[in-house]
């Protein structure tokens, strides 16, 4: 249901090019003003700094196996987005994922020799090129403010990553994530949808806690993004609904 992505490159993207004052002089960056990319993306990657805004729309889980990573669920099988059409929009105004409107854009490590991080972009993303029409992004082979907002966007992305995953690190050494599994039933004459392949907070765990432990994920600033976590779980069920309305549950699910 929720596997990390196991591809060289990073989710949603194709190709990667560092982002030069010299070989991209004269081009332009233009909104993208549809993701068909997105549209069969079941599940897609946030921060901690995103589960307030996040849990509202969508049930935040983590990803299964080692090393997980929290994930805003569209859809609750692959390839199913309920909350875009087909033309690769927004069917509705919810929550966009940092990593979403990061894109094509991000920052890489070109030289394994260094940790410095470049602007790279995704070519084939259609969004930059020698375009009549959108923002420049150099004059006189200088960043324009264009540019610097994004390379200030894919920074506090990376900063965001790094709170993440201490995040992340605490509730693996604290021992509170379990694997996942969501039963629904909608007609109780026939069997159960039953949702697996992810992880999830443990209640008896965290409940279990000591006063001391508790304090310490308090005064992190984790706790509150625990309870976010399990409450957008109950969202689940509404996406489950929306899957149900849009013929896009599987059948196979049931048993």
């Amino acid at each position: 249901m929720a596997s990390a992505p196991q591809n060289a490159l990073p989710l949603f993207f194709k190709d990667l090019t560092p982002l030069s004052s010299v070989d991209h002089a004269s081009w332009k960056a233009r909104p993208i003003e549809s993701a068909p990319w997105l549209a069969e993306q079941h599940a897609v990657p946030i921060t901690v700094d995103e589960f307030s805004a996040a849990q509202r729309n969508f049930p935040i889980i983590f990803t299964a196996g080692e090393n997980p990573v929290p994930l805003a669920l569209m859809g609750l099988n692959e390839g199913v987005n309920v909350f875009m059409g087909e033309d690769g929009r927004f069917s509705e105004q919810v929550y966009v994922p940092a990593y979403v409107r990061r894109y094509p854009f991000m920052l890489a490590k070109l030289r394994d020799d260094s940790d410095e991080l470049s602007v790279c972009f995704d070519p084939t993303a259609g969004a930059i090129g020698a375009f009549d029409e959108g923002d420049a992004l150099f004059e006189d082979g200088q960043p324009t403010e264009a540019t610097k907002q994004i390379l200030t966007f894919c920074e506090q992305f990376e900063q965001a990553g790094q709170r993440t995953q201490a995040f992340m690190n605490e509730l693996v050494e604290s021992g509170l994530l379990m694997d996942g599994e969501m039963t629904i039933q909608p007609d109780p004459d026939k069997p159960p949808f039953i949702y697996r392949g992810f992880q999830m907070v443990n209640e008896e765990k965290l409940r279990e806690m000591r006063g001391d432990q508790l304090r310490k994920m308090n005064q992190s600033g984790f706790l509150p993004l625990v309870y976010a976590h399990m409450m957008s779980l109950s969202l689940m069920r509404e996406v489950f609904g929306r899957q149900m309305l849009q013929g896009k549950v599987a059948t196979d699910q049931q048993g």
